[in-house]
């Protein structure tokens, strides 16, 4: 049996819809994939980059509060973070419409 996405610690219900948008339903393939790859797949499918949601799954992950997080271990996500963010180009919606291909567009560009 598989656990959910917010069986995982500092992951609540509202993470479940948000990763399964993604394609990741649960909890042991959040683990295979790893924290940036993830991460990477919320943001492609139109997810809010937020650092702190970042970091709590990460802590999440390893079994931590999310506020363990400090120092230079809080600088190091944070590059990986803003890493991950820059490199992520959000997919349009696949229905072809207007507002998405024009998304789709604005992700090409760079304007979003």
């Amino acid at each position: 049996m598989t656990a959910p996405v917010s069986s995982i610690r500092n992951l609540g219900s509202a993470s479940d819809a948000a990763f399964a948008k993604a394609g990741i339903t649960s909890a042991e393939q959040l683990r295979a994939l790893g924290p940036d790859a993830a991460y990477a797949k919320l943001l492609e499918t139109g997810a809010r980059a937020h650092f702190i949601g970042y970091y709590a799954m990460v802590m999440g992950l390893q079994g931590r509060p999310w506020n363990d997080c400090q120092g230079e271990e809080k600088a190091a996500l944070r590059r990986s973070f803003d890493k991950i963010k820059s490199q992520t180009v959000r997919k349009p919606p696949p229905d072809g419409s207007l507002p998405a291909r024009l998304e789709g567009m604005l992700d090409r560009i760079g304007v979003r």
